[in-house]
């Protein structure tokens, strides 16, 4: 068995994926007892976590009953399976203190690359990788699930044209493009004059030859989309048929504005689903809301600030909207010129009209059952029917999370994923692995799937600056 290959997994990779064992086909799987013991520490933890160690103890005892896990077990994929127990590792290790963790899983694979194996340490850990590069072992990334950096699945494509093309119903560029470059199923093609990109025209891809145009939904709140790239996200959110959605790209660019809209305009206008579910991980503020100070009701409202935060503005909109067009300009000029007293009962019959068709708070959807406001880790185990289910901040989960929350949507609900995969909390999430990314890669190709990334930032000139060069 002489320089077979050997992969030892580390404590964190079991818990980014608790299926990691299963994952190398044809080598020798390590996991050294103090890996065991590790686990051991979050079995009872309710959260994530702690069903992900589950899951790992329950595949180990499993496989024991098939054989020695000392000894080694053997795998359908043609590995195989050992737990290495001992203190040979502080022997390979002396420079470094073996009683820590890290450096005793370090030290094990130090003793197994001795002994004239090719030994990889897969780890989720940086500064454990970096360890040991240092002790002379080959340390690597868990990236099962890794998504390339440069040629991610962005949703939509840029395609210049002759601009004498955009007068066509379908330019015949874009029918041509077909034969050399494959769709998938609810991809973009913006297609833009070759001499001026502000002329363009959108088509959403059907099936063979078929494309789509797209036009503004139709709105009653003077809200509209101000770029291309959000004219697709509301053309996938407000789309039945789409089921799933992906909204990524950086701070500032509306994904969780534009998800709100469609969310409440499919919920109070078009009457699509009972509810809205609205549901962020609490990653940067502690394992739980728990640890979050005050009443549930103040709890929620903290950890639900930036939800509240653009439902204030949605609300703010649609109120102005609705007394434009209830109460012109003109008419208020009009009664104010035939004398103050008719115009201050104008004006009073204006405020209580204005009332009666205000738009509601968020406190007021809540407290009438139309949205609730939940923690990710209460929603397992559910089944979520004719739903418009919102999860933001999806970058700081992992994809088995996110295949847990995928896996509670019901007939008739439609789900929407967002995040910015380039702030991401979690220590063992980067760019490629986070659960949002893979999610959106893995559906490519699906017909009841679309995903949009969303670049070009709407916020103040302040922000793009601070994005940009901070």
């Amino acid at each position: 068995m002489s320089k077979q290959k050997m992969y030892i997994l580390d404590t964190n990779v079991l818990i980014h994926d608790p299926q990691a064992i299963f994952s190398f086909a044809d080598a020798v799987i390590i996991i050294p007892m103090i890996v065991l013991e590790e686990l051991d520490q979050f079995k009872t933890d309710n959260f994530q976590r702690g069903r992900s160690v589950r899951a790992v103890i329950r595949s180990l005892d499993a496989l024991r009953l098939q054989g020695s896990l000392r000894d080694g077990v053997q795998l359908e994929n043609g590995s195989i399976l050992r737990i290495v127990v001992g203190d040979s590792s502080q022997a390979c290790m002396q420079t470094l203190p073996a009683h820590i963790p890290d450096n005793y899983i370090i030290g094990v694979a130090v003793c197994l690359q001795q002994s004239g194996f090719d030994v990889v340490l897969v780890s989720k850990d940086l500064n454990v990788r970096v360890k040991a590069d240092v002790a002379g072992v080959i340390a690597q990334d868990y990236t099962k699930d890794d998504v390339s950096v440069d040629h991610f699945y962005k949703g939509w494509i840029t395609l210049p044209v002759p601009a004498v093309q955009l007068k066509k119903q379908i330019p015949q560029d874009l029918i041509a493009f077909t034969e050399t470059y494959q769709f998938s199923p609810n991809e973009y093609a913006m297609v833009v004059s070759q001499h001026n990109p502000h002329i363009y025209k959108l088509f959403r891809y059907i099936e063979g030859q078929k494309f789509k145009q797209v036009v503004p939904p139709a709105l009653h709140w003077g809200i509209e989309a101000r770029n291309v790239q959000q004219l697709i996200a509301l053309d996938l959110l407000f789309d039945e048929s789409i089921q799933f959605v992906a909204l990524l790209g950086p701070a500032g660019t509306g994904k969780t504005f534009l998800t709100l809209v469609a969310a409440l305009h499919k919920l109070l206008v078009d009457h699509a689903y009972t509810k809205v579910l609205i549901s962020r991980p609490v990653i940067p503020l502690g394992q739980d809301i728990g640890y979050l100070p005050g009443t549930l009701e103040e709890k929620l409202h903290s950890w639900m600030q930036p939800i509240y935060d653009n439902m204030e503005f949605i609300v703010h909109l649609a109120n102005r909207s609705q007394a434009a067009i209830a109460y012109g300009e003109e008419d208020q000029h009009q009664m104010h010129d035939e004398g103050q007293d008719r115009y201050k009962k104008y004006q009073k019959q204006q405020r209580q009209q204005s009332k009666r068709h205000s738009f509601p708070s968020l406190d007021e959807l809540v407290h009438r059952n139309k949205i609730s406001l939940e923690a990710i880790t209460y929603m397992r185990g559910r089944s979520i029917p004719n739903q418009f289910i919102f999860i933001d901040e999806v970058q700081n989960l992992t994809p088995h999370e996110v295949k847990t929350i995928l896996s509670r949507v019901g007939e008739g609900s439609k789900i929407v994923l967002t995040g910015d995969p380039y702030q991401i909390d979690s220590p063992y999430l980067d760019f490629l692995s986070n659960g949002l990314m893979v999610a959106s890669q893995r559906f490519k190709g699906q017909k009841i799937f679309g995903t949009a990334f969303l670049e070009i930032s709407e916020r103040s000139e302040l922000s793009k600056l601070a994005a940009d060069l901070l």
